[in-house]
């Protein structure tokens, strides 16, 4: 099995390199430190650093406050941090500038593996949520590195897309050290697939500290949007999303002609066509990064600037946070939540599915699913202040509850460097 699996990555390899290429018509920092990919790093300067992976922008924010707590707690120990994406490289240098050793994590390739590894040489692999890929998993199990999947998480669908797998995902499940789940059900599902040491640590999202000058970062920016205009933001949406919310906003703008509608889509390479799509709307749409004035008649504002999602929730009255209207997963809901604002979500949740459930539970979220339920509850919302407050409240509350998970994961770190290093299984 195992072979079958690296015959199809080398097959898909020139495909992968090829696409890098083409997205970096749109953005050449695609084509960039491309070696690193393939497991060429620049050495650290000295062996036995503390590795966190994370794939992308919602990986790297969820593992910020553990990057800093273990930079904190060991500052003698590098620490390097590995992303996938552009966006989620573009989130470390913003967020940790040179205060972490930053390249991109390689390709699952036999000899990419090896060499990140001889290169990085790591005390222990922290892996952010399911970034499972076997000759990485089975490389650091014959080094003897400990590796930890923390805030793990496995849907319904993943969890039947493993099991197809099985013999593939047993070994490589084996060679995980701690598989830290977010919630009892992710637990069960690594074990049915034969993880053997899993634990409930809960979910690292909820243990998001917010930088204390964001409440007057978004006074700001309301202020030039306009004080007494309701905004409304569309956070985190994926192709088939910004469509629905420009018809929610056509049948809200009637009652509401000075709403404003404050539009983010997730992924950079998108901006232009969203933009694009607003004005064949016949809509008055301006650029985030365009730095210009927002006048009355602005209709939308196209968040296409990176960084940022947190300062426009802070600006908004209520956040529909997308991916959950096309079956993508949902994106955190927690961030929004933790604002104070009421969060609006649609039916497919599965990546979010146990913190969307408990901010419904607190009748501090509602799920719709199409224009007409999601502009009903942007216009009750709207129309009843007291409402937002309270609904804005109770999330607060519900974030506050269930902190924790951060505590957790660091002392179970700490139990991993505290043992002796032994040389794990080959073959």
């Amino acid at each position: 099995m195992r072979l079958i699996y690296n015959g199809i990555l080398c097959l898909i390899l020139p495909l992968a390199l090829l696409r890098l290429y083409w997205r970096g018509r749109r953005d050449p920092g695609h084509r960039q430190r491309w070696r690193e990919r393939l497991g060429w790093i620049p050495p650290l300067p000295e062996p036995g650093c503390l590795w966190v992976h994370a794939v992308s922008v919602g990986e790297t924010r969820a593992a910020l406050p553990l990057v800093r707590a273990l930079r904190e707690r060991y500052p003698e120990m590098p620490l390097l941090v590995t992303t996938t994406t552009l966006t989620g490289s573009r989130q470390v240098r913003e967020a940790l500038g040179a205060a972490v050793h930053h390249v991109y994590a390689p390709y699952d390739l036999p000899g990419a593996t090896a060499r990140f590894l001889r290169a990085a040489r790591p005390r222990i692999a922290v892996i952010m949520e399911t970034e499972l890929w076997p000759n990485l998993l089975r490389h650091c199990a014959a080094a003897g590195i400990p590796v930890v999947i923390a805030n793990a998480r496995l849907s319904e669908r993943s969890a039947r897309g493993y099991a197809r797998i099985r013999r593939l995902t047993a070994a490589m499940l084996r060679d995980v050290t701690l598989i830290a789940a977010q919630a009892e059900a992710d637990a069960e599902r690594f074990r049915a697939l034969g993880a053997p040491r899993v634990e409930v640590v809960g979910n690292l999202k909820y243990d998001l500290q917010l930088p204390e000058d964001l409440p007057e970062q978004g006074l700001r920016l309301r202020e030039r949007l306009g004080a007494r205009r309701p905004v409304w933001i569309a956070a985190s949406t994926h192709a088939g999303e910004d469509e629905v919310m420009l018809d929610t906003f056509a049948l809200l703008r009637p009652r509401w002609p000075e709403l404003l509608l404050l539009l983010a889509p997730r992924h950079p390479e998108r901006f232009d066509g969203v933009a694009a799509l607003c004005q064949q709307r016949g809509l008055p749409v301006i650029r985030r990064s365009a730095e210009q004035p927002c006048p009355p008649e602005t209709a939308v504002l196209v968040g296409d600037s990176m960084g940022e999602l947190l300062q426009f929730y802070a600006a908004a009255d209520l956040a529909f946070v997308g991916g959950s209207l096309v079956a993508t997963g949902g994106h955190n809901v927690l961030e929004p939540a933790l604002l104070g604002l009421p969060v609006l979500f649609g039916p497919h949740m599965f990546n979010f599915t146990e913190a969307g459930q408990r901010l419904l539970e607190a009748e501090a979220a509602w799920q719709v699913t199409d224009a007409a339920t999601l502009a009903t509850a942007v216009d009750r919302l709207l129309a009843d202040p007291e409402r937002r407050r309270a609904a804005g409240e109770r999330g607060r509350a519900v974030v506050e509850r269930h902190r924790g998970a951060l505590a957790a994961l660091l002392a179970s770190v700490a139990a991993l460097l505290a043992t002796p290093r032994r040389l794990g299984r080959r073959g």
